[in-house]
């Protein structure tokens, strides 16, 4: 009887604290579980993730209905484990994870889908067939960056090329990919190659390392899962002229984006690092609001939808012939086709710039930048 006497008044005010957020206590315990699990966090693309799938569980059509928990793991298989091991212990209904690897989760995903957790990666894959995966094909990612590159050099040159996370799944196979197509081209030689990490500042630490023996002079093109606005950078401080600016293929990155524009384009904020412009370059991103979605997905299997256990994305391509910048950054300007932000309106270069889907449509530029929903 004491018992009953101390629980009631711990659930009353805990039906009073939903209420003051405009939740009932029914509603408040209706919410889905969801973690999102994150691997390695050392680049902007994963901070730009994580904040649009923190905007989409914000989005008022989610927001009723979902609990997002995150937790970092970093680098570390075996730290992934087990806080993937914890969050179903404490009742995840479903996770959302970038994993580290494709097969080192596999274990840990069979026993939360053998009690039901719905489990969703995003832009890297896990192999575990009872996951769903959401992601672009980073084979083709891999393979039309190096035929574009391997084209600007007419089939010879020195090149070299900075991959990204080792081990990941989207590492492996867009490296692998553009391997296979510069082994076409006996005359293309591999002659500097190191882990970039998908970070700008990773890139310039391991190009001035290659650098050290080799100059620009001795380097024909640029393959750079991430870097290219840094390698331009970097050779316009060398002393380079624009139109001695390497050809480079890599990531979509607006600060690159930016540099992609015609020579003499008005633009707001783009004073150097930025200019001058007028870089040969093939950019492509995997999209960061791929967390999102799969945000949004595992509701939907939450709920009894039909969602298919593998979601491929269009690979956004953007090339000096189709570079278009946004004035204002509107879902209007993107839908129409817009692909690069002005400085004035993100300031940060190595924030990416594909974030559009029509898929989507809960989150845009403020999603990306501070975690806002679309209204």
């Amino acid at each position: 009887m004491g018992i009953g006497l101390k629980v009631r008044p711990l659930a009353l005010l805990a039906g009073m604290a939903a209420c003051a957020f405009g939740l009932s206590a029914a509603q408040a315990a209706e919410k889905h579980k969801i973690f999102l699990s994150m691997s390695y966090i050392g680049n902007d693309w994963q901070a730009e993730a994580a904040n649009m799938v923190k905007a989409m569980a914000a989005h008022k059509s989610l927001a009723d209905k979902v609990d997002l928990q995150v937790q970092v793991a970093g680098p570390n298989a075996q730290r992934q484990i087990q806080q993937i091991n914890a969050m179903v212990q404490s009742g995840a209904e479903a996770i959302v994870v970038y994993p580290i690897s494709p097969t080192a989760l596999n274990q840990v995903v069979k026993n939360a889908c053998d009690k039901g957790v719905k489990v969703f990666a995003y832009d890297a894959e896990i192999t575990e067939p009872c996951a769903y995966n959401v992601h672009i094909d980073q084979l083709e990612a891999g393979r039309v960056t190096a035929e574009w590159l391997a084209k600007k050099l007419n089939g010879k040159g020195n090149i070299i090329a900075i991959t990204g996370v080792p081990g990941t799944s989207v590492d492996d196979q867009r490296t692998k990919a553009a391997k296979e197509v510069f082994a076409k081209y006996p005359d293309i030689k591999i002659v500097g190659e190191a882990v970039g990490m998908w970070s700008q500042a990773v890139a310039r630490t391991e190009l001035s390392k290659i650098l050290a023996t080799r100059n620009w002079d001795d380097i024909n093109g640029l393959w750079m899962q991430v870097g290219c606005f840094t390698a331009n950078s970097m050779q316009l401080e060398a002393g380079k002229k624009t139109s001695e600016l390497l050809p480079c293929a890599g990531e979509g990155s607006n600060g690159g984006r930016i540099q992609m524009l015609p020579e003499g384009t008005e633009v707001e904020g783009a004073a150097s690092p930025y200019a001058p412009l007028g870089a040969q370059r093939i950019s492509y991103a995997s999209p960061p609001y791929s967390g999102a979605l799969a945000l949004k997905l595992a509701v939907e299997a939450i709920e009894g939808k039909d969602v298919p256990k593998t979601t491929i994305l269009p690979l956004p391509v953007v090339t000096s012939e189709t570079i278009k910048l946004c004035d204002e950054g509107t879902w209007a300007e993107m839908k129409a086709g817009c692909n690069a932000f002005k400085p004035s309106l993100v300031s940060n270069p190595g924030w990416f710039a594909s974030i559009f889907s029509d898929q989507t449509p809960e989150i845009g530029l403020a999603a990306a930048l501070v975690g806002q929903p679309e209204e």
